[in-house]
């Protein structure tokens, strides 16, 4: 029996793509791969239509770390609208109350502490998390109500920007699965007028440098030259996905053992412990793997 027919290249990295407003993840998403002509791609976590900003989309084998972009902290830019309360927490949503706008910069000031470092946060109706294998924006455009229980998320940062009634900007530092929505709406309530998002961007993941964003346009412009290579310039190695981890360089003999997938025991000298990203006596990345009592088990490999 034949083999499938590949539908794409075998190109591996991460392009950081500066999500336009309007077009959802998933559009842009399957708009680079076209692009980049990929057999395979996958983004690192959601934007809304709203949002704009950067979105790490990774190619080929990149695919396989995905979700510690996923599980990475991000930084956000928001401007919300004090004085009214949508549905949805934001500009596309429906408005359900409003209110006088009594605070002014001094309270806001006052109420930024109470929001920042280790919170629990009760995720948006309209937002993707699944509830019996749907999600949960499916069930609000229904118009029903589903209970959603509060989860443990951690504001590194919350500063005041601007303020020019009633539109207040703020900058967010924060942990995996926290809703910048939510964080507004909850903001809004304790200042005792609503509050929605009416612009958020989002300036950073990870470490990835803002610097290295490329818009959608301009890789289309670049693949109207076609010639694929200006296309791959932009990429980041497969293993900026895990830089986060601390490195493990393999000698020849422990380089082939893991590429068959086989456990290693080594002598440790750094204290090793956890999760590591691995490289060949060459620096070639080979995936990473977790080191338990003095012992490397392979767990996401580099297809060599």
């Amino acid at each position: 029996m034949s083999k499938p027919k590949k539908r794409g290249r075998d190109i591996d990295g991460v392009v950081l793509v500066d999500k336009p407003q309007g077009l959802s993840s998933n559009d842009l998403l399957q708009k680079v791969k076209r692009l980049y002509q990929a057999n395979k791609a996958g983004h690192t976590g959601a934007l809304d239509p709203l949002a704009t900003g950067m979105l790490p989309i990774c190619l080929g084998e990149a695919t396989k770390f995905s979700q510690f972009l996923l599980d990475a902290d991000k930084r956000y830019r928001v401007t919300a609208k004090l004085g009214e309360r949508t549905d949805t927490s934001d500009a596309e949503g429906q408005l359900v109350a409003i209110k006088e706008v009594k605070c002014g910069q001094d309270a806001i000031l006052g109420a930024l502490p109470h929001f920042r470092g280790k919170l629990m946060q009760v995720p948006t109706l309209f937002s993707a998390l699944k509830h019996q294998g749907k999600p949960l924006y499916e069930y609000a455009r229904a118009g029903i109500h589903v209970e959603r229980e509060a989860r443990p998320i951690t504001i590194f940062a919350l500063e005041f920007v601007d303020y020019q009634a009633p539109f207040l900007t703020l900058d967010v530092h924060c942990s995996k699965g926290t809703y910048i929505r939510t964080l507004i709406d909850d903001l809004g309530e304790y200042l005792g007028c609503g509050a929605h998002v009416t612009v958020l961007r989002r300036s950073a993941v990870a470490d990835y440098p803002a610097d290295r964003m490329v818009t959608l346009e301009q890789l289309q412009q670049l693949a109207q030259q076609q010639d694929l290579s200006l296309l791959d310039r932009h990429l980041l190695s497969t293993d900026t996905a895990v830089d986060r981890l601390p490195a493990l360089r393999l000698n020849t003999e422990q380089t082939t053992a893991i590429g068959f997938g086989r456990r290693i025991r080594f002598d440790n000298p750094q204290q090793l412990q956890g999760q590591v990203r691995l490289y060949a006596d060459d620096a070639r990345f080979l995936g990473m793997a977790e080191i338990t009592d003095n012992v490397i088990h392979p767990k996401r490999l580099i297809t060599q």
